[in-house]
């Protein structure tokens, strides 16, 4: 009973996730009238990481900290500052994690090849554990008694005495 009231409420979750109308940059545009100015707002939040949900831009995200980044990054505009200007104060204040696409270098080099090298030790890991189990099985030494018992049973001599 219990698999089966998993297994619906996953099928449940799946089919909401998949009915959910999708969040898309125009959902961040700003309420200013310049067009211009909301259309740079929003090509920046999707190049900015919402830093609660981590896997959304902050355009995608509704999280107070994107909606604040989100001001943020309006006000900026307002104030006359340049694309570069802005990323580079948001990458100053919260560090690489910030930019959806981090660039590669020295501090964010884990973060690039991290799941390459997960990966990679999965399939060390799964070639030795298939390793293990097919390979040779040792045969244990036979005694020298052993082997003369086996010599005469294979000569077709009864080599545990008369039954």
């Amino acid at each position: 009973m219990r698999n089966h009231t998993s297994l619906l409420c996953a099928v449940a979750f799946a089919l909401a996730a998949l009915l959910t109308p999708p969040a898309f940059g125009a959902d961040a545009v700003p309420t200013d009238q310049d067009k211009v100015a909301a259309a740079r707002a929003v090509k920046l939040a999707e190049q900015l990481r919402c830093l609660v949900c981590q896997n959304q831009t902050i355009a995608e995200s509704n999280a107070e900290l994107a909606v604040d980044l989100r001001r943020q990054v309006k006000e900026q505009i307002a104030a006359g500052k340049s694309d570069a200007e802005i990323v580079d104060f948001m990458t100053a204040r919260y560090g690489d994690f910030v930019l959806y696409k981090p660039p590669f270098k020295a501090t964010t080099a884990l973060l690039w090849l991290g799941p390459v090298l997960l990966l990679a030790i999965g399939a060390l890991v799964l070639l030795s554990v298939v390793r293990r189990r097919r390979g040779p099985a040792t045969e244990p030494e036979l005694t020298a008694e052993q082997r003369a018992r086996a010599a005469k049973l294979l000569d077709g001599g009864d080599a545990g005495g008369s039954r």
